[in-house]
């Protein structure tokens, strides 16, 4: 439902491809698809339009061969075609979302002028779904219509525009069922009759003219096809017929001719993009939908809670009473590194949730719906209070049952330290998210990551002992673990003192020369210092995910315009099969 769009659609399309029919409904009602509003006339043309994708045979394959049409407003757009023929690959084109290996050539112009395709000047409902499941139908249109309509519209507004879309969509009696749960046959319209009967194949009497249509030219049923009545001939004959005829239709002609038209009247006005919501409207929405969506699917925060109280319930017994004998300082390290480490590895648990939360937000994005900003703020604030819930919950059983160093302000800081590594493991995710989507893939770089951070961390091999090049210099450094440690280590161990069993040692050893001398610690600032410098590397890690998202979105139309400039015309160049 996020992908509903509140602005008109241009309605009308012709192209030159027999392979790619195109059927056109007359539309009256203002209803609300995809594109801009229809009083402000947005034409679309494209001429001689190539795309091409790398193939290990012939070096580069075509997917779109030398189309030219048109979309203006005022009617419905129907494109048909077999699968593999190109459909999804013309609207990725037409949309500026081909992906970097593509290679692009010809014309696409929006009112006889060149501009930027994506995020809001143009958009479309992709064939796949990517949309919030625990969302109920009238909570995705809503949340929708906030992020797109402005803040102009009172809230009551945008509800009655939700309404409404929901009416016209006829999800009247699904509206509170999740989205999840639902699925809705797609509505049909009349069919136009074709480019047919004038080469050959005619369509028979009581059939569907689409389904002769996509009969006729689907490759993938090679089977003979009825040709007329003198014979028969294979579908890859028949699309052969069919494009020398339309090249030289009078068709084809018209379609030339009326692309020269639009570029030539249109006026060249740039399209500009719709109104929308402000950046506090996007970042609440966001917020209050992605708080929904983590308290409904269990798989989000919920199965971690479990997990947690666990994971600590088994530690509280293993390590119960710790005491404060000699014995007691290698326990209380060995304890505090494992919630340091291990329990705050278990945040990558999340990660195939948030990677779906990902594909909304790309498919929401290229909609323009709202910004990368607004995004990592919505998730950020969206999770705090289950990261906080985890963190006291689960870190009271552990800190109690232990018998850590007794005070509310101990186990408070405590409690902190958990909270902020839990939240940088997340960021840290993210990071990993928007580089390796896979979420098998993504779980196993993240762990892999966290491992290396966890070996360097000060525990397994002490500070002083790890070898300089590299390991200690940057990676110590780099390891947030340093740092969760090493406040957990000055939490307990300061202002407690233990027997000493060493040899020529004096009776009582400081919790200072414990930090000092077994663990290592560096002394020259407090605690609160290594936990302001994991929320410092919070704040670093989501700004790098915003980088990088922002990186991609700037790179990626850079390099398929390098690479359209590089290519030569694939018409006079290579000889490529469609």
């Amino acid at each position: 439902m996020e992908s509903t769009n509140y602005y008109e659609a241009p309605k009308q399309i012709s192209v030159t491809n027999p392979m790619i029919s195109t059927t056109n409904f007359g539309y009256d009602d203002d209803v609300a698809l995809s594109g801009k509003l229809i009083n402000e006339g947005i034409y679309l043309t494209w001429k001689d339009l190539w795309v091409t994708v790398p193939d290990k045979k012939s070096g580069r394959r075509a997917i779109l061969q030398g189309l030219t049409g048109y979309v203006q407003p005022g009617e419905v757009l129907a494109i048909m075609g077999p699968s593999g023929c190109g459909k999804s690959t013309l609207l990725d084109t037409l949309a500026g979302r081909l992906d970097s290996n593509t290679r692009q050539t010809g014309e696409i112009l929006i009112n006889g002028r060149r501009q930027s395709l994506a995020f809001g000047t143009s958009a479309y409902v992709t064939q796949d779904d990517t949309l919030m499941t625990t969302l109920t139908v009238k909570e995705a249109i809503y949340y929708s219509a906030q992020l797109q309509l402005p803040d102009s519209m009172s809230r009551s507004e945008k509800r009655d525009r939700a309404e409404q879309t929901i009416r016209e969509m006829g999800l009247q009696d699904a509206m509170n069922t999740r989205i999840g749960g639902w699925s809705v046959k797609g509505l049909s319209g009349g069919q136009k009759r074709r480019y047919f009967a004038l080469n050959g194949f005619p369509c028979p009497t009581m059939r569907n003219p689409s389904d002769h249509y996509l009969r006729t030219i689907n490759k993938d049923f090679d089977i003979d096809i009825e040709k007329g009545v003198g014979g028969k001939a294979t579908a890859t004959e028949a699309i052969d017929i069919l494009v020398k005829s339309y090249k030289t239709s009078q068709g084809c002609q018209q379609v030339q001719r009326k692309v020269s038209e639009i570029c030539q009247q249109s006026g060249g006005e740039e399209a500009k993009k719709g109104s929308q919501a402000g950046f506090i409207t996007q970042c609440m929405v966001l917020t209050r939908r992605s708080f929904v969506n983590m308290y409904r699917d269990l798989g989000y925060y919920w199965l971690r809670f479990a997990i947690y109280i666990a994971l600590c319930l088994c530690v509280g017994t293993i390590f119960h009473d710790i005491g404060h004998d000699y014995g007691s300082i290698q326990a209380r390290g060995s304890m505090l590194m494992f919630v340091a480490a291990f329990l705050t590895f278990m945040a990558i648990g999340g990660f195939p949730s948030f990677v779906e939360d990902m594909k909304i937000f790309t498919r929401e994005r290229l909609n323009g719906h709202y910004g990368v900003t607004a995004y990592v703020v919505g998730n950020t604030f969206s999770s705090i209070p289950y990261l906080i819930l985890i963190s006291i919950i689960p870190g009271a059983i552990a800190y109690y049952l232990v018998g850590l160093q007794k005070g509310f302000d101990h186990f408070a800081y405590f409690s902190l330290v958990l909270f902020a590594t839990m939240m940088l493991v997340e960021s840290l995710m993210m990071i990993v998210a928007s580089i390796v989507p896979d979420f098998l893939m993504g779980i196993i770089t993240g762990a892999g990551i966290q491992g290396v951070m966890m070996l360097n961390g000060g525990f397994f091999r002490l500070p002083n002992d790890l070898p300089k090049p590299f390991w200690k210099y940057p990676m110590y450094y780099i390891a947030f673990h340093k740092y969760a440690n090493q406040g957990f280590y000055k939490n307990e161990f300061l202002g407690l003192n233990f027997p000493n069993e060493q040899i020529r040692g004096p009776a009582i050893i400081s919790g200072e020369e414990i930090l000092r001398n077994v663990w290592q610690v560096q002394m020259g600032y407090s605690k609160w210092v290594d936990v302001a410098i994991i929320f410092g590397m919070v704040i670093l890690y989501r700004f790098m995910f915003l980088g990088i998202i922002k990186t991609v979105e700037k790179v990626k139309p850079m390099i398929r315009a390098f690479m359209a400039r590089s290519s030569k015309n694939p018409t006079h160049a290579e000889n490529l099969d469609s």
